[in-house]
């Protein structure tokens, strides 16, 4: 019989205090775990959502990026390098789907980290987010100034208060329109979530409408000179099958901005409908816009002849609409201040999510009263993005923007298969609990020894708070003779799927980094991959083999949409994820593990020791809520 403890308290060792610190999880946001104070506005319905994962996802490199992944990459077949990069951003998409329908409240994939996969991992991802949304924030704001320019008549059009300057004596060029433009936004997010997103649907839907008249306009260019893109004699794969792929890992990034929806979760009337809706509607529009633009402009000249800088506007001048340029330009301003408004957003929030938990300062946590958004928070990440846009050139550090949005998806896939195979069946209480848990578990014990009496089966029944004796005998299978099958036991199903899914991420990992390791000897290369896919094939056979967990039904905010193809699509999801993080280059990953460092730093002398789990007690779930109504009850 296992006896009870408080699974937070760091005895033992100082080093395994800081092992169980790193791998503590909170509980969904519910009526028992609301924070105080004043709340976000309940604001958003399933049009503002498209508007959002719209606006932050169609930025200004679809204006580019047709041009140089066709000729480079793709060819004519570049629709399909956007067709496939779509499918596998849609697997990400429903992992994101169902968890922020069933945890809707402000952080994304650090809030859904820290539910299903521990502090240590929320942190890394919560840290990666704010590098990711400062730094694209930045990097947007600094594109937009030079198509401004081109509007007003080229690189000179600009008034001087405006226009780019180099410092003398220094190699640095100021862009005052750049954190002019962060300021802007900065204030608008501040006036609330829903006038703000009424200004990204206005500027969103001017982008829509200009991409709409590239299709349109297009297509009657394309007919009235015969599709020249589609009459070339290499064919449709003029770089080979691999050449498509190739394009849509290219592509993959422009995908990247419909999480942002997930991020507004605590702010949406009606989360568990329209958050699924939201994130899909919003993920096919981009991907319908993708695909018939570059339909449309291979086929109007050869993929070898594109401007690689600005290939829908060459197209058009070539076949003399020199004034579509204009409008062109207008879209790519419209798309990049859109993008703008999509990386400004969600980052408030997800310094809110971490204050709330105290992993941060409680500063980035208030919320305004009258405008019930964390203006504070806003500010901080207005300041910080102006900053950057001003003095530096951030488009070296792009690659880094990739590394935050990867790891996320990655993890969001992997906390979709830990809810549910193994959801957590313990919940955080607060210590100021302790004297009610603790007459709880002294009925609960003096209940359990009267049944041990009457009864053989009471070793069936859960203690109140979490075990650390593993000693209990429990039967690795049950030999069901009515069922005439043999079946996990409830604790030994639970720990097959946790090393399965453990198993997977190891696998996913060495097939992904031995696929893209050109340059190692043949035999370690070929070892490692069938190392890696022999983990990923165990894995997934693991886990489609045993039951999922009961508690998917009613674990979260029931009701809402349920990821489909468990468990392979979050494993496909978590392959392409990985290998996507493994290709982003040595240089990315140097920079990166530099912020990632400042992070353990933080989260060490910082995080650790304020985090609101710091003194919890975990307590069994289906006790928690006993211990909630008698408190509550003592209280009336």
């Amino acid at each position: 019989m296992g006896f009870l403890v408080d699974t937070q308290k760091e005895g033992g060792g100082h080093s395994w205090g800081y092992v169980r610190s790193l791998v503590r999880r909170k509980q969904v946001d519910s009526a028992n775990g609301k924070p105080q104070g004043p709340q976000l506005a309940k604001a958003l319905t399933v049009p503002h959502l498209v508007a959002i994962g719209v606006g932050a996802t169609i930025g200004a490199g679809v204006y580019i990026l047709v041009g140089t992944v066709a000729r480079e990459h793709s060819g004519p077949s570049l629709a399909l390098s956007f067709l496939i990069a779509g499918i596998a951003a849609g697997l990400s998409a429903f992992c994101y789907a169902e968890l922020s329908s069933r945890c809707p409240s402000a952080g994304s994939a650090y809030h859904y980290s820290y539910i299903c996969v521990g502090e240590g991992v929320a942190w890394i991802i919560g840290w990666a987010l704010i590098l990711e949304y400062t730094i694209g924030g930045s990097a947007v704001a600094r594109g937009i100034s030079p198509n401004l320019a081109l509007i007003f008549g080229g690189e000179d059009g600009l008034p001087a208060i405006l226009a780019r300057h180099q410092i003398p004596g220094l190699d640095v060029v100021v862009d005052p329109c750049a954190a002019i433009l962060v300021f802007i936004v900065t204030g608008l997010l501040c006036m609330g979530i829903k006038e703000s997103t009424f200004a990204q649907g206005i500027v969103t839907a001017v982008n829509v409408c200009v991409l709409l008249f590239v299709i349109v306009a297009g297509c009657y260019l394309g007919f009235k000179t015969g599709w020249a893109g589609y009459e070339l004699s290499t064919g449709f794969f003029p770089f080979g099958v691999d050449g498509m792929f190739a394009g849509s890992a290219t592509v993959f990034f422009a995908f990247i901005g419909f999480d942002s929806v997930a991020s507004t979760a605590e702010e949406v009337k009606n989360p568990q409908r329209d958050l699924p809706i939201g994130i899909g509607l919003a993920l096919l529009l981009c991907c319908s816009l993708y695909m018939m633009v570059s339909i449309v402009i291979v086929g109007l000249i050869p993929y070898y002849a594109m401007d690689p800088d600005t290939p829908i506007s060459s197209a058009f001048a070539s076949n003399d609409m020199q004034w579509a340029v204009y409008l062109i330009t207008l879209g790519a301003v419209m798309a990049l201040c859109s993008a703008l408004m999509g990386s400004l957003l969600p980052q408030p929030r997800i310094l809110m999510a971490m204050a709330r938990d105290g992993l941060l300062p409680s500063l980035f946590s208030d919320v305004n009263r009258r405008t019930q958004v964390p203006v504070k928070a806003t500010v901080a990440t207005g300041l910080c993005a102006a900053t950057l846009a001003f003095f530096m050139d951030v488009s070296q550090l792009a690659g880094m923007v990739s590394v935050g949005t990867l790891l996320a998806f990655t993890m969001v896939a992997v906390s979709v298969l830990i809810l549910r195979f193994v959801p957590p069946d313990e919940l955080p209480l607060p210590s100021s609990l302790q004297e009610r848990i603790d007459s709880v578990s002294f009925i609960y014990g003096e209940t359990k020894s009267s049944d041990h009496v009457g009864t053989s089966n009471s070793s069936t029944q859960q203690p109140l708070i979490g075990k650390s004796d593993a000693s209990v005998d429990f039967p690795v299978i049950k030999n069901q003779e009515a069922l005439g099958c043999w079946v996990l036991s409830e604790e030994n199903r639970r720990m097959v799927a946790g090393w399965s899914i453990m198993f997977t991420c190891i696998g996913a990992f060495l097939l992904s980094y031995a696929a893209s390791s050109l340059s190692f000897p043949g035999l370690l290369r070929y070892s490692l991959c069938g190392v890696g896919g022999s983990l990923l094939l165990a894995g997934l056979v693991a886990l489609s083999s045993i039951d999922q967990d009961d508690a998917r039904h009613t674990f979260g905010h029931s009701g809402g949409f349920m990821c489909p193809f468990i468990p392979l699509l979050p494993i496909i999801c978590i392959l392409i994820n990985m290998y996507l993080l493994v290709n982003l280059g040595s240089a990315t990953w140097a920079r990166v593990s530099v912020w990632l460092l400042i992070g353990v730093i933080v989260y060490v002398f910082y995080g650790r020791k304020n985090s609101s789990l710091a003194n919890a007690v975990y307590v069994t779930t289906a006790h928690a809520e006993e211990i909630y109504r008698e408190h509550e009850g003592s209280l009336a």
